[in-house]
Formats: C-alpha cells, sequence, structure tokens
C-alpha cells in the first residue's frame, strides 16, 4: 500500500515532510495505580462503583450465570445505601472525595516533584507521573491517554499493592493491556512487581510502626498485621498472596526485633459465605482480649493508603469489637500514605524499574 503524507518517513536531515502530525516522544510516564473509589456516597454512585468492583471476574470467580444474579438482584440493591454511610462517615466533604482519592493524588505529585529535583539523575526531567484508579475515576485508559499526549512513549505501571494477588495486581494488568488495544501507536510498558520484601518498604513499614508507639501512653502487649483476605480458594489455585503477606510480617517482626507471638498476621474483609484466608481479624482480636491481652496496635501493611477498610473498618468495627470484648487499649497505625517513609518507598521503585529507559 502506498503510504500517505503523515506516514511518510523522516528525511536524512531529519526534517518532517509537509503536513506530519505533530507527534511529541521521548518522555517516560509513571502511573501510579490504587483500588478505586465511588464519586459519591449516594446510592447511584456506590451502585455505579460496586457493580464495576464485583464484575470484575477477578476478583469474584463465581460462574457468572450464577453471580449475575447475586451481584444484581441481591447485593446491588442493598449494600450501596449501606456501603454510601459507611463512606460517608470518612468522606472529605471539602473536596469531595474519599481519602484514597486525595492520598493517591499526593503520592503522584510529591513523586513527580522529587524525580523532577533530580533526585534520579541524568534524565528525571524526561520522567511524567500521573495516577489512577482501578474502578471509578479517573480511569486507567484515560490516564494511558493523558500520558501520551505529554510525548510518553514508555511507560511504568505501577500497583500500589505491596503483595501480589490477581484480584488486585493482576487486574490492574488486565485494565492496562485492554486500554491498550484501543490505541493504534501504543508505548512500550512495564509493571512494577509487588514489593512485599523490599527493604525499603520493611523498613518503612517499621519506622512507622516506632514512631507511632512513640507517641502513645502505653504499650501495646501485641501488634496485629491485618492483611485484606481472599477467598481460601483463590489460594489454593496457586495465587501467591498469603506467601507474601506472611514474608511481609516475618519480615517486619525481625526488623522491630519483635518474637512471634507479639506480631500476628491477619486478614480482614471478608465476603460472602466461602471460606477466606484465616485467621480473621476481628475473632482474633475477640480471643486476644478474653485471653487477659488489654492493650493492642493494629497496622495494615498491604494497603499504600488510608481508605474505608483501614480508617472505617480497622480504626472503628475493629476497635469496637477489641474493647466490647474486653480489651482497654487499641490504636490504629496508619498507611505509609504520602508520609516520607512511604514516599520513599515509591521513589526506590521508580528508580529501579526506569533504569535501562533513564541511562539510554
Amino acid at each position: 500500500m502506498t503510504p500517505d503524507k503523515t506516514s511518510a518517513p523522516v528525511s536524512a536531515k531529519g526534517e518532517r515532510p509537509a503536513n506530519h502530525p505533530n507527534v511529541m516522544n521521548g518522555q517516560i510516564g509513571v502511573l501510579l495505580v490504587n483500588l478505586g473509589t465511588p464519586d459519591a456516597t449516594d446510592y447511584w454512585s456506590m451502585r455505579r462503583y460496586l457493580k464495576e468492583f464485583l464484575s470484575d471476574r477477578r476478583v469474584i470467580e463465581t460462574p457468572r450465570v450464577i453471580w449475575w444474579f447475586i451481584l444484581n438482584l441481591i447485593i446491588l440493591t442493598i449494600r450501596p445505601g449501606r456501603s454510601g454511610k459507611k463512606y460517608e462517615t470518612i468522606w472529605d466533604h471539602e473536596r469531595n472525595e474519599s481519602p484514597l482519592k486525595t492520598i493517591t493524588r499526593h503520592q503522584a505529585e510529591k513523586l513527580e516533584h522529587k524525580i523532577a529535583d533530580g533526585v534520579l539523575g541524568q534524565g528525571s526531567d524526561k520522567i511524567r507521573v500521573d495516577w489512577a484508579m482501578r474502578y471509578g475515576n479517573p480511569s486507567i485508559s484515560s490516564k494511558i491517554k493523558h500520558l501520551q499526549e505529554q510525548g510518553c512513549d514508555r511507560l511504568l505501571i505501577v500497583p500500589l499493592y505491596p503483595q501480589y494477588a490477581a484480584a488486585t495486581s493482576a487486574t490492574v494488568c488486565d485494565k492496562t493491556f485492554e486500554a491498550l488495544t484501543s490505541m493504534r501507536w501504543q508505548p512500550s510498558v512495564r509493571i512494577a512487581p509487588p514489593y512485599y520484601d523490599a527493604p525499603v518498604y520493611i523498613e518503612a513499614l517499621a519506622q512507622s510502626v516506632r514512631s507511632h508507639l512513640a507517641e502513645l501512653d502505653f504499650e501495646p502487649e501485641v501488634i496485629l498485621a491485618s492483611f485484606h483476605g481472599i477467598p481460601q480458594s483463590y489460594f489454593d489455585k496457586g495465587d501467591p498472596y498469603y506467601c507474601h503477606c506472611a514474608k511481609t510480617t516475618r519480615l517486619l517482626a525481625k526488623a522491630l526485633q519483635l518474637p512471634p507471638d507479639r506480631l500476628l498476621m491477619t486478614f480482614q474483609s471478608r465476603f460472602g459465605p466461602a471460606k477466606w484466608l484465616e485467621p480473621a481479624t476481628e475473632p482474633v482480636l475477640q480471643d486476644l482480649a478474653r485471653r487477659g491481652i488489654h492493650k493492642v496496635a493494629v497496622l495494615t501493611p498491604g494497603f499504600s493508603a488510608d481508605c474505608l477498610e483501614t480508617i472505617e473498618e480497622i480504626g472503628v468495627e475493629a476497635r469496637e469489637t477489641f474493647l466490647e470484648a474486653g480489651g482497654t487499649h487499641y490504636t490504629r497505625i496508619a498507611c505509609l500514605n504520602d508520609g516520607s517513609e512511604g514516599m520513599d518507598v515509591l521513589l526506590a521503585i521508580v528508580e529501579r524499574e526506569t533504569r535501562g529507559w533513564l541511562e539510554s
């Protein structure tokens, strides 16, 4: 086929042919991706968000015909209202957004500022940083297109999940490559691997624990590392998530010089009747209180930013469970968020994964 003027090659002198489109290139895009957030707390906003989330086959592996009836006739009728009330308790009405959206935006902005200061050395000025949500807005596809419009022909996707799970990290990849199917000129793409055992991440967690405990007027007898759960069947099929969580917990205990009975691994956010990973966070808290453990601290190492599951579920619901069972002192340790330790982790990931691209 005879090429038209817009597809003609650049001349030996580097001159573009007449009518050639103005194409920007040579930049590196870094896209931070977190789970997602509804646009508002009303019924229909919650319903849209939950439908997108719970329709993902990576998240729910129940046969589609059965799940369609459960989702549309039961869950999406009842749960939007209940979830909306919970989101309302943590919603930032001034910004009209959830904490997860605010924090993820701040992470991207601070990361871009750090890189712009030249901390990655030569080539730092070529990096553009943005952020997206797997479910809800801003979407992955819209941000990939935006980065390409800025001249990014190389793209690093950073799923903000320290531990890999098909229901989190893999579905980010799915959506990324789905977006690429609609693009004629695709950027080169890298996906940052999980960082559950990265020394910079473990030390950041350890420092966050030390700093938080130093401000308390009591010393926790036990610390819980509460991770988001997944169905046991997902692990049985080969998902490495449990193993990643266990290694994070072991390395964190070593960094804090805590014996195994002082730092316990638990799992939260169970959904549906199927068996999930155990031990579950709230039953463990109840058991600790009944055994005479009255002072506990809980951190959530599987979350890179505070959200409904950390602020409301761990900060409110789990606290009530422990105190009602006989506990006297309870504290929630915040996620790394956009604090200095958390930003050091993200910067280290970008530095490692863009190596080669920057050098070229």
